[in-house]
């Protein structure tokens, strides 16, 4: 993944608004909060890729950068890394619009390893592109 930048990289693929309810006890939001927004946004792109069903098998590298604080727009971006057999490493960036208009900061980023499912739950081919 890139390092911090002025731009993000891939598909605007997910916008949300930090809610107060969803802070930590230090009043910023919770990693975990972010961590679910972004493996929203990873399905989506890789549930296109593969034309049906997808599961999450691993997150890597997940780099916390800055914190998200509550009236940030959280921007998630999105794009496929790399494709196997069964599964792709789909590259995912948050970015933060600073109390719904201010600068545009990179809150995080990490590769999410989604597998191609079939109706039973088992792993199936990843369709050519």
């Amino acid at each position: 993944m890139s390092q911090e930048e002025d731009a993000p990289e891939g598909e605007l693929t997910l916008r949300t608004l930090a809610m107060p309810a969803d802070v930590n006890i230090n009043g910023d939001i919770f990693g975990g909060w972010v961590l679910s927004q972004m493996d929203i946004a990873g399905g989506i792109v890789a549930g296109t890729r593969a034309q049906g069903r997808v599961a999450t098998v691993a997150v890597d590298a997940m780099k916390f950068i800055r914190p998200v604080k509550v009236g940030d727009v959280l921007c998630i971006y999105a794009r496929v890394e790399r494709v196997g057999r069964t599964s792709m490493g789909i590259a995912i960036e948050a970015w933060v619009l600073r109390n719904r208009v201010g600068e545009r900061e990179k809150v995080t980023e990490a590769t999410f390893t989604f597998v191609a499912i079939d109706e039973d739950g088992q792993p199936r081919e990843v369709p050519a592109a």
